[in-house]
């Protein structure tokens, strides 16, 4: 849950009379989450937020599952990708996908986007492996910087900004709200003492755009598997001001702070977001364990529950072999898995570890997308066998 923010001007109290230079009355917009029950902002419209111009035909848009994918533990070495679209929209590429959470990869040529875009049916987390720019929504502006995760809320009008330079976005898409993690908040929603991060290291919007003008401005709406293409004769920028608990925020996987111990620790301690059935948990740089018998290497577990994906970002993973910058990993419920032959006695007297990743961990399983083949490394399922030789990251389909 986030905390309550403010920008720009506001009336005193809410739903009462708030009015424009000219006499006329300000657009108030309540955006509410779970019907009127969840987290909410007041929103403060120079023009009605429901006035059309024109309303275009809808561009059909989602990803195809791959029906009849065996059981096994997965590889996609995303590690040689350089651009995956034209624009942000064009350049999501799922990889994995479920009725709760989709993972996708992005990287567009273009740094800019002529147009805004809003998800009506799912809140998004950007995790900004390569990159550097600024979201601008109604809002305000929130700079991305490499390492952040940003967290949008469903509806949220937004474009993107981005600097010339390595661009790659890790998106994962959550039907349900993307929320911090509940054992680690009071009743009253504020962070407790003993949680990986806090309030201070969350960073809202700032620095309110307030655009006048009028012209033609298109907003492609994500829903039921198509782009609806909404024209307005104003800026969806056309807010004086609003307030509440609904906004998008940054917040960097460096200042998560691990939490460690004697043995090795489960990975529920890396949990650093939640939402329904599913995690989003952060492998960062920490100390191994100290107890004087301790083995840094995970051990071999049996998740019965749940798939497990991995993102590599940053570092050496001591436990996987064949393993770059930018591959996923999926350990599917139903298989054991656990360190590569040798690298669990290769991992005793190690102190620390500088890796960095992303975890998510689904409580249904996740099925592989026709634009995820073309990364599978084949040879990965039997990259636990001791006479397997050479690396398991051939890329290739099935």
């Amino acid at each position: 849950m986030m905390y309550y923010h403010r920008l720009g001007k506001i009336p005193p109290k809410r739903h009462t009379q708030f009015r424009q230079p000219d006499g006329s009355l300000y657009k108030e917009e309540l955006v509410s989450s779970e019907g009127f029950s969840g987290i909410y902002s007041n929103l403060y419209h120079i023009n009605p937020p429901t006035r059309i111009k024109e309303l275009k035909e809808p561009i059909r848009y989602g990803a195809k599952r791959v029906e009849d994918y065996a059981l096994r533990q997965t590889h996609l070495n995303t590690s040689k990708v350089t651009t995956t679209g034209e624009d942000y929209l064009d350049a999501r590429k799922v990889l994995l996908m479920n009725a709760d959470c989709s993972i996708s990869i992005c990287s567009p040529r273009k740094r800019t986007m002529d147009y805004f875009y809003k998800n009506a049916e799912g809140d998004e987390v950007l995790y900004v492996h390569d990159g550097k720019g600024t979201l601008i929504s109604p809002f305000g502006k929130l700079e991305l910087r490499q390492g952040d995760y940003i967290v949008i809320p469903r509806t949220v009008i937004y474009k993107l900004e981005f600097e010339e330079g390595p661009l790659r976005l890790l998106i994962i898409e959550s039907t349900s709200p993307v929320e911090t993690v509940k054992r680690y908040r009071n009743q009253l929603g504020q962070l407790l003492e003993h949680a990986p991060y806090c309030e201070r290291d969350i960073r809202p919007p700032h620095e309110l755009i307030t655009e006048t003008h009028q012209g033609e401005f298109l907003l492609k709406i994500k829903k039921q598997g198509f782009l609806h293409q909404y024209i307005y004769d104003y800026s969806p920028l056309d807010l004086i001001g609003w307030d509440g608990f609904l906004w998008p925020y940054a917040f960097s996987i460096h200042d998560f702070e691990p939490i460690t111990g004697r043995i090795h620790q489960p990975p529920p301690v890396h949990q650093t977001f939640q939402a329904r059935n599913f995690v989003i948990c952060s492998f960062v740089p920490r100390l191994f364990d100290y107890h004087p018998l301790a083995i840094p290497a995970p051990y071999n577990h049996s998740n019965i529950d749940s798939d497990e994906v991995l993102y590599y970002a940053e570092g050496n993973f001591m436990s996987r072999r064949g393993i770059e910058r930018g591959s996923f990993t999926l350990h599917p419920g139903g298989l054991p898995h656990g360190p590569h032959p040798g690298t669990v006695e290769k991992s005793i007297g190690a102190k620390e570890t500088h890796e960095l990743a992303v975890m998510i961990d689904t409580f249904h399983p996740l099925y592989l997308t026709t634009d995820s083949l073309e990364f599978l490394d084949k040879n990965y399922p039997m990259s636990w066998t001791d006479n397997t030789s050479g690396s398991y990251n051939e890329v290739n389909t099935p």
